[in-house]
């Protein structure tokens, strides 16, 4: 008895893999910016201390993570025509979904003040986390978003839950360290 190999796949092209990568460097920038700049979003100008926000929240370490899947994700929903969905659960790498969303033009469709230019993206980036802006955290505000990202422990409860309603939709679930330490991780 022979065991059949499993289907050879190529690699992502020399265009494919520069467009990815471009694209996950502007998710990158979009989220840090997000999280560090309240002025001079394309750095036109040499970075200031009063560029800088005074109170800073993300977390720009699970961020690039998360753009990494975002971006890979969905270039295998749009490759395979995929039914998916990903819920992200680290709470402060809300910037990294809103980038995305910012990217593909969602956030722009919902809220037509933060528009796809230089002026867009300072929009953008001094809303994040700021009086009157929105949350740090993946919201009910971020375009897609169906929980509340951080809050201890509610990712893989959605992800369950969504996937047990459909079961044709892939979900994609990234676990965040809060509800890594938490009864809701152990329940689920």
């Amino acid at each position: 008895m022979t065991l059949a190999s499993p289907p050879q796949t190529k690699p992502l092209t020399d265009e494919e893999l520069h467009k990815i990568n471009a694209y996950w460097r502007a998710a990158n920038y979009l989220s840090v910016g997000q999280i560090y700049l309240l002025d001079n979003p394309l750095l036109r100008e040499p970075l200031k201390l009063e560029h800088i926000k005074p109170r800073l929240l993300g977390h720009w370490g699970t961020t690039p993570g998360l753009n990494f899947i975002y971006a890979h994700l969905n270039r295998v929903i749009k490759k395979y025509d995929l039914n998916t969905i990903y819920i992200a659960g680290p709470g402060h790498g809300g910037p990294g979904l809103v980038a995305n969303t910012y990217l593909e033009g969602t956030y722009t469709e919902y809220y037509h003040n933060i528009s796809q230019d230089a002026e867009g993206i300072q929009k953008l980036f001094k809303q994040f986390s700021f009086p009157g802006g929105i949350p740090s955290h993946v919201a009910p505000e971020t375009p897609g978003s169906i929980h509340e990202g951080g809050e201890l422990g509610y990712a893989l409860v959605h992800a369950f839950g969504a996937a047990f309603d459909n079961p044709d939709l892939i979900v994609a679930a990234v676990v965040g360290d809060g509800e890594a330490e938490t009864g809701a991780l152990a329940t689920s």
